[in-house]
């Protein structure tokens, strides 16, 4: 599975080039649906017609547990992934218990915020000064501002790129033709 701060990039990879096997495979299957091994004991199920829909929206792409593995696989591919893998923490940040919120906060400033953060994310100096007033007090919101700039950076850059790529289109035309 792709999500989480935990993940690793080398663990999606390994997915996107299943998911784009199993796609593959779709055309000699009768019912649509294929299950594989994505991890050990982790099922991977896909649908023929999910890649379709991965274009009608970023919202649809990353509610899709597939579509956020290929989408990811893609960002690390263009030395960006650190936008996605912000985008994930800040929603696991949002789902944690009231005591987790100092220390998770921290993690998440340090890892993709600070000046000297070893996966900055691009937020302009305004964004970050606001972020970082929030961090003296941390809420569940702390990280909303941010968050919605690269969510909507991803979704005006590297989302439409994605849609072009190479291994989208693949994806897509063995979906069509299943």
């Amino acid at each position: 599975m792709c999500r989480g701060l935990d993940s690793l990039p080398s663990t999606c990879l390994e997915r996107a080039k299943e998911l784009k096997a199993l796609f593959g495979s779709l055309l000699q299957k009768s019912d649509h649906s294929i299950t594989g091994q994505a991890k050990k004991n982790d099922k991977l199920k896909l649908n023929a017609d999910e890649p379709l829909k991965w274009n009608e929206s970023f919202d649809k792409l990353l509610s899709s547990q597939n579509g956020l593995c290929l989408f990811r696989a893609f960002l690390i591919s263009e030395f960006s992934e650190e936008n996605i893998a912000f985008y994930l923490a800040c929603e696991d940040y949002q789902a944690s218990k009231p005591s987790k919120l100092a220390s998770k906060a921290k993690k998440i400033y340090d890892e993709f915020i600070s000046s000297n953060a070893p996966r900055e994310v691009n937020l302009d100096h305004l964004t970050k000064a606001i972020t970082k007033e929030n961090m003296e007090h941390p809420r569940q919101s702390c990280f909303n501002l941010a968050q919605a700039k690269i969510y909507t950076l991803m979704e005006k850059d590297c989302y439409p790129r994605f849609l072009k790529s190479s291994t989208y289109l693949e994806v897509t035309k063995k979906a069509r033709t299943g």
